[in-house]
């Protein structure tokens, strides 16, 4: 089986943005795409995206701060498609504040979403991984869980835990033929990003070797990429997708 055709894909906040764009990707490559998110109107929307365009979905409602929805959202997952082949921790929050003013709930509610999340997510999937000797779980970190940035202790903190996340479990997983990786984006076009100057926004561009800031799409072809076949001998790696920002 080459690519993703046939495999069944989990991609979380999938209503929007780049878990949008990696949904779409996959579905376009032949996935079925089971569509997490908080917003189930927003994700039903998705799945008719891709129905439209020949490809299979289906909308489940998760919160991934929330253990028991990860839970019941899996089970549903299995119960729909009977495996899950492709895993795509892509849900994210941010809290942004200095740390002189950042309240505790701030730093829970980052580490929470951004980092328990996928733990909780990893583990309830690997069961179907580990029973069928298949399986990819492609975390969406940052560069700035590898640079730091000022005003974003709670959000950079929780994706360098995600790399350090990616990379443990790649050695647990890894004689089951189970890839774990992770895409590090740099400056990405999203709504997350939307709302910040255009004075800051060009301060952004130009700060980057390709002279462009980067789509969603960008960076799910480089997810759809380590969820094929074809990517079988990559794992605990960080692919880093940010126009060369950050090099070596």
């Amino acid at each position: 089986m080459a690519g993703v055709e046939g495999r069944v894909a989990v991609v979380t906040g999938a209503s929007q943005g780049i878990g949008r764009a990696c949904a779409l990707v996959l579905a376009g490559a032949g996935a079925k795409v089971a569509l997490c998110a908080r917003n189930l109107e927003k994700l039903q929307q998705v799945a008719a995206e891709i129905a439209t365009q020949g490809g299979e979905a289906q909308a489940f409602k998760m919160d991934v701060a929330c253990e028991e929805e990860i839970k019941v959202g899996v089970k549903e997952v299995l119960q729909r498609f009977g495996k899950i082949d492709i895993l795509v921790n892509n849900a994210g929050v941010t809290r942004d504040q200095l740390i002189m003013r950042m309240k505790r709930a701030d730093w829970d509610d980052v580490l929470g979403t951004n980092l328990t999340g996928p733990f909780l997510l990893s583990q309830a999937v690997i069961g179907s991984m580990l029973k069928q000797r298949w399986g990819r779980i492609i975390n969406i970190t940052s560069i700035f869980g590898q640079i730091g940035q000022a005003g974003q202790t709670n959000y950079a903190a929780s994706k360098a835990g995600l790399i350090g996340l990616t990379m443990a479990l790649a050695r647990e997983v890894a004689s089951r033929s189970i890839t774990v990786n992770a895409v590090a984006p740099g400056w990405i076009e999203t709504a997350m990003t939307s709302v910040l100057s255009e004075a800051l926004k060009e301060k952004m561009r130009a700060s980057v070797p390709l002279g462009r800031t980067g789509t969603d799409m960008d960076v799910a072809h480089a997810v759809k990429f380590l969820a094929s076949e074809e990517a079988g001998y990559i794992t605990g790696e960080v692919l880093k997708v940010n126009g060369g920002i950050l090099m070596g």
